[in-house]
């Protein structure tokens, strides 16, 4: 029989490289054959969702033959309560990668550029390239995001969009609200701000400026797969001006959140107690972490996130360590880019699993020094 050949890719998608952002703990445990029995590299919560959050996930699991509902109203409406917004200023995706999906698509066109940090999250990247954009990374300065540098290149390549993480991954590091109300106004007049703030419930109130929604510069993005321990549910949501939020109704997949996710979110919110819990108990592993580092005479950088960046040194060492462990059974990450790829980032875990760490981590370092 005669072999068919197979139909063309559009010319973007036959010039990219098969990728994904990130690799998971499960394909490295595939490939070297050892599980991971720390798994502290995915800033996943060690505590998980609200017990609120898990039994209304099993009330829903027996309704599962049904579509979740594609306006994800309840949930929206609760979010906009808590923020003090209105309906039409939120909507609700399968987590921030989604959501980020959503503006690239809306925003850019092909060979428009796109401004982020060296070294951001990786997922920016991922859908840039993948509507045609052209992603223009600029460095840390002291392991920060440079917002002088960020908006001197949106001004320089007329950027039609900026994204920041605030608290930063993977460095933890955050910044003022001031600072990020100053560096929307450096911007250009077309130019929107994504500003991501995955990990804001653990970041002290300085750096969190209230919810504006009439400003249509602004696009915030939140998430209930860090604090609220619900990573694999996959539930986000953006907040902004009505006009944008509206448009993507035009793009999103209308059925990405699943009936069980929007019961889960929708209780976690309302669990406060159970979430200022996770946070105070965070605040403590994340300082565990810094005492570890400070008595191996390392520095870990400043988070207020659910993660600790500890600086080794530069990036061949860090590389090693990330293996030594993993060999171990540690599962941890280090930054991709320079100059923070000569850190490794640690998950915050509960305490049995942070003393057990440390053990493995100072054994490696020991190698790492005789």
């Amino acid at each position: 029989m005669m072999i068919k050949p197979e139909p063309p890719f559009t010319r973007l998608v036959a010039s990219l490289p098969a990728t994904v952002p990130f690799t998971g703990p499960e394909t490295l445990e595939r490939r070297s054959g050892i599980p991971f029995t720390l798994r502290l590299g995915a800033n996943e919560s060690a505590w998980g969702p609200s017990p609120r959050a898990i039994a209304a996930m099993q009330r829903a699991a027996a309704e599962v033959a049904w579509y979740g509902d594609p306006e994800n109203y309840d949930l929206r409406a609760a979010v906009a309560q808590m923020h003090g917004v209105g309906l039409a200023n939120v909507m609700v995706g399968s987590g921030i990668d989604d959501l980020i999906g959503w503006i690239v698509r809306a925003f850019i066109e092909p060979g428009q550029a796109v401004v982020a940090a060296l070294g951001a999250y990786p997922t920016v990247a991922f859908h840039v390239d993948g509507f045609g954009g052209q992603l223009v990374r600029v460095p840390y300065r002291d392991d920060r995001n440079d917002l002088a540098a960020l908006a001197q290149a949106a001004r320089e390549h007329r950027a039609r969009l900026v994204y920041v993480a605030n608290p930063d991954n993977p460095t933890g590091t955050w910044l003022t609200a001031a600072a990020l109300r100053g560096f929307v106004d450096q911007l250009p007049d077309d130019c929107l701000f994504i500003l991501d703030e995955a990990y804001i419930e653990y970041a002290p109130p300085e750096a969190a400026p209230p919810v504006d929604v009439r400003d249509p510069r602004v696009l915030r993005l939140r998430t209930f797969s860090k604090a609220y321990g619900m990573a694999g549910a996959r539930v986000g949501y953006v907040l902004g001006a009505a006009g944008i939020v509206g448009a993507f109704e035009k793009i999103r997949l209308h059925f990405g959140v699943n009936r069980m996710a929007q019961a889960g979110a929708l209780a976690a919110l309302a669990d406060t107690a159970f979430l200022a819990q996770v946070v105070a108990a965070t605040a403590e592993g994340r300082a565990d972490y810094a005492a570890l580092a400070a008595d191996l005479g390392l520095p870990a950088l400043p988070s207020a996130t659910n993660f600790v960046a500890i600086d080794v040194g530069s990036a061949e060492r860090a590389a090693h360590i990330v293996d030594a462990l993993a060999a171990r059974g540690v599962f941890i990450r280090m930054p991709g880019a320079p100059p923070i790829n000569r850190c490794i980032r640690v998950t915050v875990g509960l305490p049995a699993q942070r003393a057990a760490f440390a053990a493995l981590f100072r054994e490696v370092w020991a190698g790492l020094r005789d």
